[in-house]
């Protein structure tokens, strides 16, 4: 990951994604993407339509990313579980990011799961960041104690 762009890189994936939560698969998909960026793990973006109905629930707020554009949130809800602000869009991503205009990414923390290829993924520390670290990804990674000035 140390060798990853900067900016980052949108890349397709055809890899078996799936995310519990609630007690419940709430998104199964094998059309994601991922973007890979410079000292962090790949975050990967869902296709809208891998999720089950009812459960992105659009709040309000947003943030802006120098790279992608002004995204957008979601509290993710299943099975009797809130998420708040779990998941996040780029509604019109700038160009180079075109392929997340009509995906979700989540924090994998904040799920009870989320699985690449039957693999499970280990969370990014940190609040700010939502990378999905597997075991053929190698730190460090920002997001814990002492890692913001790098």
């Amino acid at each position: 990951m140390w060798d990853y762009p900067r900016p980052p890189r949108v890349e397709p994936r055809s890899e078996r994604i799936i995310v519990r939560f609630g007690g419940e698969v709430i998104a199964d998909s094998t059309g994601a993407v991922r973007v890979l960026e410079t000292s962090h793990p790949p975050v990967y973006y869902l296709p809208r339509a891998a999720f089950e109905k009812g459960v992105l629930s659009p709040v309000e707020g947003t943030s802006f990313c120098e790279f992608k554009g002004r995204a957008q949130y979601f509290d993710v809800v299943a099975g009797g579980s809130v998420a708040s602000r779990a998941a996040w869009t780029y509604p019109e991503p700038t160009q180079g990011f075109e392929a997340l205009g009509s995906r979700v990414a989540l924090y994998p923390g904040l799920m009870e799961s989320c699985e690449i290829d039957g693999e499970q993924v280990k969370f990014q520390d940190g609040d700010f960041y939502g990378g999905w670290i597997t075991p053929w990804i190698t730190g460090p990674f920002k997001g814990g104690p002492g890692t913001a000035g790098w």
